[in-house]
Parts: structure tokens; sequence; C-alpha cells
């Protein structure tokens, strides 16, 4: 029984070590490769075979971006273990602020917004920086850059090459400080190119300098245009500092009829915002907020929108003169499904818990049905269609299929698995939305029976024939981790864009 202060501090540390590694989808192996420890390490940590050491907590903060929380936990643990050492002099924390691992800047706030107005996008963004480190800061780096048309990389590299952006037509300008105190900011450039830019803000201008020194708060903003030519259909920050909170807004014109998405990338996977969008409108305008706390240190989260509005600018997805083969642009993806290579598609989804957990699932059900409209809206699925919630950033055991008459309800599945199946078997072209320009030859049973649950917990099995057999076996896959192409003949390819009609 844990009864010491020492002993209860560790404790609360491991309790949130381990929340914020499944808060950030890593297991105990993924975790300890990418701190650099041996692959057990988390694991003893965790179990509190090992004490942490402040590297240790310094490294987990970092990867985790916990907001400061693993870091606070450590040095409680750290101080009530050193009480009885008054040899050991360590400096107090700073009072209602938390201390990041290493030194530097520390973006406390963000706000980032686009602006549409009269064919050009107005960014102003605008952050609340703590100097964190042992050092004055003179400057500031800021990376801009545009992609026309993002679903084709080599139009989008001529486009620019054409029509390179210039510093002339974004007219970048740049302040510091609040209230009476403002300052604008002279700035340097760093790196010009024809599609991107990078610029030091200097904390200086004509009248001197205003350095940020250590323990100081200052705010700076920054603002710049890009006309529609140049600018693609997204907005994406990048968190290269730690950083508290995170607010993007998007403001169009109502008339343009906008639909907003976001999807967060990080180096495990690509996944839809795990926050829903917000928008209100302001006389004719359309304005879309989106925030998140504490995001992950190196994760980049990108909105992307379309126009429905008769008189809105039009983005097509390739360069003029270019021919689409349909490799280049994918729906799916632009909607946030989760795309082959990530790890949580090999990954076995986790089974609710039912009744207790009935309304996580009803809000995971909501969430596929959701997904699958916008996915409808944008691509005929002549053949049916189905979606699973690791698809969508979930791993938990519920998928949803619709039939190929396109106006039957889509058929939910809950913890679904296969309880028999016929020997006879058919060999057809089949594709994903994880794999979505590609198709390729799959071997299923005709007839599959399925036990799957209710949500008040009873659980019922259903008989799926044909083209309803492949698209359910196909999902009930997903959530144990396999991929169609896992069930491809060694002889079979990968072809692309194949769209023929299953032969039933």
């Amino acid at each position: 029984m844990t009864t010491s202060p020492v002993e209860r501090a560790a404790d609360q540390f491991v309790t949130a070590l381990a929340h914020w590694r499944v808060e950030r989808g890593m297991s105990k192996k993924q975790l300890a490769a990418r701190m650099g420890f041996d692959p057990s390490y988390v694991s003893h940590v965790e179990g509190r075979r090992h004490k942490p050491t402040e590297d240790f907590a310094r490294r987990a903060e970092a990867v985790l971006g916990a907001g400061g929380a693993i870091w606070e936990r450590f040095q409680e643990y750290d101080q009530l273990r050193h009480a009885r050492s008054t040899a050991l002099h360590r400096d107090p924390p700073v009072p209602v602020q938390w201390l990041p691992p290493g030194t530097g800047l520390i973006v406390e706030r963000e706000v980032a917004e686009l602006t549409y107005v009269d064919g050009t996008y107005r960014c102003r963004v605008r952050r609340a920086l703590y100097n964190a480190g042992s050092e004055p800061v003179t400057r500031y780096l800021v990376k801009i850059a545009v992609d026309r048309y993002p679903n084709d990389p080599t139009g989008s590299n001529r486009h620019h090459r054409e029509h390179p952006l210039s510093f002339d037509e974004m007219a970048l300008v740049a302040c510091a400080g609040e209230g009476d105190a403002i300052e604008p900011m002279q700035w340097r450039v760093k790196l010009d190119r024809d599609a991107s830019k990078e610029v030091w803000l200097l904390f200086a201008n004509e009248r001197g300098q205003f350095a940020l020194y250590p323990g100081e708060r200052t705010t700076i903003e920054y603002a710049y245009t890009v006309g529609v030519e140049k600018w693609g259909q997204w907005f994406q920050r990048a968190v290269r500092l730690p950083t508290r909170r995170l607010t993007v807004r998007l403001d169009f014109p109502v008339a343009f009829d906008p639909q907003v998405w976001g999807v967060e990338t990080s180096l495990a996977a690509e996944v839809p915002v795990r926050t829903p969008m917000e928008r209100h409108d302001e006389g004719d305008r359309a304005v879309f907020e989106w925030s998140t706390d504490a995001p992950q240190l190196n994760a980049r989260y990108r909105l992307e929108w379309r126009f429905r509005g008769a008189n809105a600018p039009s983005y097509p997805a390739t360069a003029p003169g270019n021919i689409s083969n349909g490799r280049g642009h994918s729906p799916a993806r632009d909607l946030g499904i989760v795309q082959r290579g990530s790890e949580l598609l090999r990954q076995r989804a986790r089974h609710f818990q039912l009744p207790r957990e009935e309304v996580e699932a009803h809000e995971t059900v909501d969430a596929l049905l959701s997904a699958l409209t916008r996915l409808e809206q944008v691509h005929d699925f002549s053949k049916g269609v189905g979606l699973s919630a690791p698809q969508i950033g979930r791993s938990v055991a519920v998928a949803v299929v619709r039939p190929a008459d396109g106006a039957s309800e889509p058929m939910v599945l809950i913890n679904p698995r296969v309880v028999g199946e016929t020997t006879d078997r058919d060999e057809q072209y089949e594709g994903c939305l994880s794999f979505f320009d590609y198709r390729g030859l799959v071997k299923r049973p005709l007839r599959i029976d399925v036990e799957h649950a209710r949500y008040d917990g009873t659980r019922v099995i259903t008989t799926f024939e044909r083209a309803m057999a492949r698209l359910v076996a196909h999902e009930i896959d997903h959530l144990e981790g396999r991929l169609y192409v896992d069930r491809m003949n060694a002889e079979s390819n990968l072809v692309p864009d194949y769209q023929r009609p299953w032969a039933y």
C-alpha cells in the first residue's frame, strides 16, 4: 500500500506518463524508441521497477508534448526524493508557469487567422511568447509556404516557377508588444524560394533593440497577403516550439457556401483533428474556429475546405494542362481518412464494454456516419462502401457499411466477429479508402455469419451474402489490424483506379 509522499508522487508521475502515452496513441515500445531508450525501459518505469530520471522525464515531456504535466509530476517527485538532503540545492519552480524540457521560447498561445477578401487571402498570426531559457531572444523565425495544387506536385511546382511568390506582393508586417508598448519589428530574409519563404523577425527597429530576456513575456504578430491564384485550399500550422494552446480561424464569405474539415499529421499517422470545428456566421461572413490544448511537438494541423457556392473561386485538383490519372487526388485523404503506412491500421481495435460504454459507442458511430456522408458527397461508391473506426483515427471495434443501392441505411457493426462462412468463394477487385487510388484481386467467401453487439450489450448474428459479405469482411479485417492486400495472392499486383462493378 502506498503511504509515503515520495511513493505517492512517483505514482502520480507514472499515471501522468501513461495517460499522455495513451492520449498520443503510442505503445510503450514506440515511446521508448522515440525517446532513444531500450524498448523495455518505459515498461519498467510504468511498472515502478525503474525510478524515473531527470533525462527520462525531459525526453518524455518533449516526445509526448504533455503541456508540462509530465515535467511537473517529475519535479514534485524529485523534490520530495531529495528533501532530506540539504546539501543538494535545487531552484524552486516558477509559480503558475510550467517549465518544459530544455531551454528556449514557449508559445503560451497562438491564434492564426486566414481571411478571404476580393481574390486574396490575408494571413495574420499572433503568438504570446515566454522566454523559458537562459539567454535573451533577439529574433524569431517565421516560415511561409504556398501550394496552389496540393494534389498535383509536378503541376504546382511548375505553376510556382512561372508565378513565384514575392515579398512585394506579400506585404509582410510584424510587431511586438501590447497596448501602448507595441513596437514594429524589422525582418531579414533567411530563405527565398518560389513557393516558400523564411524570414527572421527581429526584436529591433530603427529606434533600437528590445530583446526578450529570460523570464519575460511578449506578444508578436505578423501578417501577409497571398492572391488566390497562388494559395491552395489548405492552411497548415506546424508546432515547432512547445505550445500550450493553438487556435486557427478561417473567415470566408457566406455566399461561397464553404465546407471545412481538419487533419492532424504526426510522425505516427494522419488522422482527423480530435476536436470538432465550430462555425458561426457574422453578417455575410462564415467564421470557422478550431482549437487544441498542448499540441504535440512537431505535429501539423491542416485545415482544408471547398467552396460550393456558384460565385466562389474555382480550385481544380491539377494544374492546367495536366492529365490526372486518379492517383494524385484522393478524396478520402482530403477528408481525413487514415492512409496506408499508419501504424493505427495495423493494430487490433479495442472492443467496447457494453452497456457501460454505450455513450462512447454512439459517439463513434456518429463520427463514422458523418465521415461517410462527407465521402459520399465527393465520390460515387457504386459497389457500396464501408468505413471502420481505425480509419478515422479511433482504435475501437466499430464499422459501418452501406449497401450498393445507396438508399439503404448503413449497417452498424459493434464488436463484430465472423462466426461462420461458406467454402464457396469468389475473387474480385477490391479497394479501400485507406488505399484510395488502387485495387487488388481478393478472394472472399460468398456468405458470412457475423456476431455483433447492440448498444445495450446483447449480441446478435447477421448473415451477409455476396457484395455485402465482401464489404463486411473487409471492415472486420480492419478491426483486426488486417488490410485487403494481406489477402491477395503473392503473384497479384495492385492496379490503379480499377472501377469495374463486381459481378454478382
